[in-house]
């Protein structure tokens, strides 16, 4: 009986093996060349009110919003994969509530921002957040 320490397929197999497992535990948590977030955002807002609010205040006349009706505006940026974006307005990460304050005072952030301040309350704001949030 031959030892398997001695035989060099083994090594081999061995090795083989090691690769394997690493690639597979490199890869666990990626998609699409992004990690996946290990949490969920807590907004404190309801994603179907943020529907509403969307439309009552006519987000839609300026943004293309997917799953909105009639939110296909092209004055500002489409919300397309909103929640998969770094940044927001392109100047502070794409945190809750950085979201909530851009919504609530987008020129506190922005000061030249075209963005109008439309009075939202920050129950409103937290469910257009949550909403933006589903737009994956």
């Amino acid at each position: 009986m031959t030892s398997c320490y001695l035989s060099s397929s083994c090594f081999r197999f061995l090795g083989f093996c090691c690769l394997v497992a690493s690639f597979m535990f490199l890869t666990t948590g990626c998609y699409g060349g992004k990690t996946v977030e290990a949490y969920t955002l807590a907004t404190g807002g309801s994603a179907h009110r943020g529907v509403e609010v969307i439309q009552r205040y006519n987000c839609g006349s300026c943004h293309l919003i997917p799953g909105v009706p009639g939110a296909r505006g092209n004055v500002g940026p489409p919300l397309l994969f909103f929640s998969d974006r770094t940044f927001i307005a392109g100047e502070v990460p794409n945190t809750t509530e950085n979201l909530i304050q851009w919504v609530r005072f987008p020129q506190s952030i922005e000061p030249n921002t075209a963005m109008p301040n439309l009075g939202l309350s920050e129950q409103e704001a937290r469910d257009v957040a949550a909403y933006l949030y589903t737009l994956r």
